[in-house]
């Protein structure tokens, strides 16, 4: 019997891991707070549309949701129009947004009074990664659920993890934050360096990054970021969303982070320059002489 499943939010990583759903031979019902882009998606694949999460939701075996933040979520899942409004007992809701680890508790929580599973499981690998299927999906929750879940997950994913209860996913993705945030800085400030030592940065790129200095970012961005083209997924504003739920996080467990609060402020330049929708590779704008 093909498994029922709902999607709620359509943006970047929402409408390409929808579709790979329905090419899975999932049963897909999307929901989309802006009417045009579910509109859009139907022309793109099979599957249907609904006007609020609670109706997208009912009968649903799975609710997959990615939206943008702890307050767009609470909204979807227990608002007057929410998922839980019409989720049946035993259906799992698997929430991709990247947020708190606090609301996927509280959520969790929520959920368990209907008898409804609650899986946190933010992704990694951006746009393309979406597009490609070729997100990584770090987990939090129960195994019994992830176990369920995994193969419509790996519909759109090259890899995904239970990591411990709820809360483990989004605090996974907070340490996955925090890495790129690192890495995009030391990649950018190299870069910046070559360019004033008058090198062929290009040329030194495919050395380096055939040694310990490789990197996603540096496979993936290092020519665009040459190129001037910042306009490759993941929003600095995004980002500073996610830095700053890793910041708060660090305060609550008692972690010190000062480079990761550093590169919070230096993406606050790029904002400052206008570069709010540039990916996260725009840290090299800030470097370059006016």
């Amino acid at each position: 019997m093909t498994t029922k499943v709902a999607f709620i939010g359509l943006g970047v990583m929402g409408f390409p891991m929808a579709g790979h759903l329905t090419k899975s031979d999932f049963d897909v019902t999307v929901y989309n707070r802006t009417q045009s882009k579910a509109d859009k998606w139907l022309t793109s694949y099979d599957g249907q549309a609904q006007s609020t999460p609670a109706k997208a939701a009912t009968d649903a075996d799975i609710i997959f949701i990615c939206v943008g933040n702890d307050d767009d979520l609470r909204s979807v899942v227990c608002g007057s129009d929410g998922i839980l409004a019409t989720a049946k007992r035993g259906a799992i809701i698997v929430d991709h947004t990247t947020a708190s680890a606090d609301v996927a508790r509280e959520l969790a929580a929520l959920s368990a009074t209907q008898e409804v599973a609650f899986l946190d499981a933010p992704v990694s690998g951006g746009e393309a990664g979406a597009v490609n299927g070729q997100l990584t999906v770090m987990i939090g929750g129960d195994k019994q659920a992830f176990d369920k879940v995994k193969p419509a997950i790996d519909a759109y994913a090259k890899f995904s993890q239970l990591l411990g209860p709820i809360g483990s996913g989004q605090l996974a993705k907070m340490m996955n934050q925090i890495c790129i945030a690192g890495v995009v800085q030391g990649l950018a400030e190299a870069l910046h360096f070559g360019q004033n030592a008058g090198l062929d940065c290009g040329s030194v790129i495919d050395v380096i990054s055939k040694g310990a200095a490789q990197s996603w970012q540096m496979d993936n961005r290092s020519k665009t970021m040459l190129a001037g083209e910042y306009e490759f997924g993941f929003a600095v504003d995004w980002m500073r969303k996610d830095l700053g739920i890793a910041l708060e996080e660090s305060r609550r467990n008692g972690s010190t982070l000062p480079l990761t609060a550093l590169v919070d402020q230096f993406y606050a330049d790029v904002q400052r320059q206008g570069g709010n929708r540039y990916d996260t590779s725009s840290l090299l704008t800030r470097l370059k002489k006016p």
